[in-house]
This record gives C-alpha cells, structure tokens and sequence, in this order.
C-alpha cells in the first residue's frame, strides 16, 4: 500500500508540473466524445478520452506489478 500511495504521488507531481503541456493534447476532444449542444441544454460525454484513459492506467499498473 506504501508503494502505491509514493507511485500515486509521484504521477500526480509529474502531471501537475505537465499541465501547462498536458492542457495542449486532444483529451477531451477526440473522436467518438460525445457532444450534445442544444437551446438551453448541453451535454458532454468524453467516451473514448475515458476509455484511452484507463487503457493507458492499466497498462501502468500491470506495469508495476510485474
């Protein structure tokens, strides 16, 4: 559990000190998100940004383990 919540830490450190270029990639705007504007009504649904997400966070962690 030690090592996971260091892990933890670090990762959020190094995206936090990232930002600035992290805020420049396409999340959030790829194709297959689902945008939905309308008079009064708007709706967001960032599929595939989730999806490549927890793609790459599994990865990581499998990576870890092993």
């Amino acid at each position: 559990m030690q090592r996971l919540l260091i892990v933890a830490g670090i990762v959020l450190l190094v995206i936090g000190l990232a930002w600035p270029w992290l805020s420049r990639l396409p999340l959030g705007r790829l194709p297959g998100d689902l945008r939905i504007e309308r008079d009064g009504f708007s709706f967001f649904f960032p599929l595939t940004t989730g999806l490549l997400i927890s793609i790459v966070v599994s990865l990581l962690l499998w990576w870890l383990r092993r």
